[in-house]
Order: structure tokens, then C-alpha cells, then sequence
């Protein structure tokens, strides 16, 4: 994996604000410690051993991989307030929670799906890499070979299996991170903005205030958060749109899609797909990708197409 030198160093100093950058490389630390016991070996493999061993026994291993690679490209309309006219119908893709290195065989099915992925602008929401504790080698390799894949403009956001090494690489490939900052799209003499935090979850380096500064009152600001858990900040600081990941939708589901385990401190309804906070519409991704073990049940994975509509 590369490391930060000392101008990426500055540079993301100055882009995380405050004493951010510092919280944040100890909390990538912390977190590696954690997932990795400290150097000392999980019993019996930890949880996701154990979910895999219960798919098996239970005759649904082969079942649960198929579903987890029967990745859909899923429409969802929202009506924005003072959405522009320049961009009524505006599509916006959403790919989230990759976990590259999980099984590789899900990026040569998203590679696959962009060809048919009409839209005009595309964001990913975070979560690029599984395996906290090991090599981040062939997260890194398998990003650099799907970000000129996938349309342009294209930004991203980090994930709390993300950590800021990947940043430089990610920006040189052509793929900007919004690290509580935002990007402005033009169309037409008009303008929307997307703001992009860091990860609430672990990292705990998010400002939504700091992502919109800027950003003027009365404009169309799209918020791109790795978890639902911000939704009630976002609605309160005018955000016109949020769109998240993280929950995905459960992953393991009974049918109907109800989860078995949640992995987010959120009501049910903000768990997956389309949901209002105060009056501010929403919308949770069940994901592209898998974490921990390579299985979904009753949980299909999505690639989003928001499609922008005038209110």
C-alpha cells in the first residue's frame, strides 16, 4: 500500500480541518488493533467464519454467493426542492460498498453493467476495501482498473474500512475524494452541488457543516455520507438530498428482505431504499458488494441511478 508523504500529509491537513488528520491516522490505527485482535488469533475465525459455516451447513453456500454476484441497476425518482430546471431528470449513479478484495469476480460484474449504466454523473459512497488488518494491495489494484470505467464527472467518499493512504492514488487515477468538502456540477448555466463527508462510523471525522461551506443557501446541495446514522444533522443543516451505504440493506436477510443482524444505530426505515428525514428525502443503498463473507440472501446488491426530478 503507499504511504503518506510529507505534502500528502499537508495537503490532507488541511482538507480534513482541525486536528482532523491526526484523529483520523490514530483511528486507523485504533481500528487495526481492534479487527485484528491485537495480534491475537479469533476463535474460531470470528463472526464471518461462522456465517459462512452456517450457509454450508445448512445447504444455502452456493445459493448466497449467486445472489451476492446478481448485482441490479435500481431506478429511484426523487423530487428535489429547488432543483434547477437545467437538471430535471438528471441521473446520478451510486455505487457503494465494494469491498474489493471479498471476492474479485463482483468487479468484473460491475465492470460489465457500466456500459448499460445511463446516467450523468456517478458517486461511490464508501467501503472500497474488506479485509482491515491485511494488504490493502489488491483493493488499491482492482480500484485503479474500474475508476477509468466508470463515467465522468465521478466522485467518492471514504468508508470505515477506508483508510487516507488510498487518497493520493484514487485522485491520480482520476477519481476525486470528497473529504468534508464539496464539488459543483454545471449543466446548462446552472449548478448543483454534492458534498461529500468522511466516515461517520468508526472514524468519526465527519462535518456536514464543513462539507457545504460555501455552498449558497438556496442551492441544490446533495449530501453523500457513508451511513444513515447522519441523517437527522443533514436534514437540519437544509440539505436538499442524502444518499448513503454501510447497512447493506442487512446483507443476510429472511424473505421480504428483513434483516437478521442490523450493523447501523438507525431506525428500520433508514436500513434500506427511499426514506424522508424532516421533510428531507433520502436513500440507503443496500449496496454493491458484500462485506465479511461473500453471501446475500433476499438482499440483492445495487447499483443506484437517482434520477433528479423539479419539485
Amino acid at each position: 500500500m503507499p504511504d503518506l508523504d510529507d505534502h500528502d500529509r499537508d495537503a490532507l491537513a488541511a482538507r480534513l480541518g482541525p486536528g482532523g488528520l491526526a484523529r483520523r491516522l490514530e483511528r486507523e490505527r485504533q481500528l487495526v488493533v481492534k479487527k485484528t485482535g491485537g495480534g491475537r488469533r479469533r476463535m474460531f475465525g470470528g463472526k464471518d467464519a461462522m456465517i459462512a459455516a452456517c450457509l454450508r451447513a445448512v445447504g444455502l453456500a452456493g445459493v448466497a454467493r449467486r445472489q451476492f454476484l446478481d448485482v441490479r441497476i435500481v431506478t429511484n425518482r426523487v423530487t428535489i426542492r429547488c432543483l434547477p430546471a437545467a437538471f430535471d431528470g438528471f441521473r446520478l449513479a451510486q455505487i457503494t460498498d465494494l469491498h474489493c478484495d471479498l471476492d474479485p469476480a463482483l468487479m468484473g460484474v460491475v465492470e460489465n453493467l457500466l456500459p448499460g449504466l445511463a446516467c450523468d454523473a456517478v458517486v461511490l459512497t464508501g467501503d472500497y476495501h474488506d479485509r482491515i488488518g491485511r494488504p490493502g494491495d489488491l483493493s488499491l489494484a482492482l480500484m485503479l482498473h474500474l475508476i477509468p470505467r466508470l463515467p465522468s464527472p465521478r466522485f467518492c467518499i471514504f468508508g470505515n474500512h477506508d483508510f487516507l493512504d488510498v487518497v493520493p492514488p484514487f485522485e491520480r487515477a482520476g477519481l476525486p475524494v470528497l473529504l468534508n468538502e464539496h464539488a459543483e456540477i454545471v449543466r446548462g448555466g446552472e449548478k448543483i452541488f454534492l458534498c461529500g463527508v468522511d466516515d461517520p462510523i468508526f472514524f468519526g471525522t465527519h462535518d456536514l457543516a464543513r462539507a457545504r461551506r460555501g455552498v449558497p443557501a438556496d442551492a441544490t446541495a446533495i449530501l453523500l455520507a457513508h451511513s444513515p446514522q447522519v441523517a437527522a444533522e443533514a436534514a437540519a443543516l437544509g440539505y436538499s438530498f442524502m444518499i448513503c451505504g454501510h447497512t447493506h440493506g442487512g446483507q443476510i436477510c429472511l424473505p421480504g428482505g428483513i434483516p437478521v443482524v442490523r450493523n447501523a444505530p438507525v431506525p428500520f426505515r433508514l436500513l434500506a431504499g427511499r426514506w424522508r428525514e424532516a421533510g428531507m428525502p433520502g436513500y440507503t443503498s443496500r449496496g454493491t458488494g458484500a462485506c465479511g463473507v461473500a453471501a446475500r440472501l433476499f438482499c440483492p446488491p445495487e447499483i443506484t441511478v437517482h434520477v433528479l426530478v423539479r419539485a
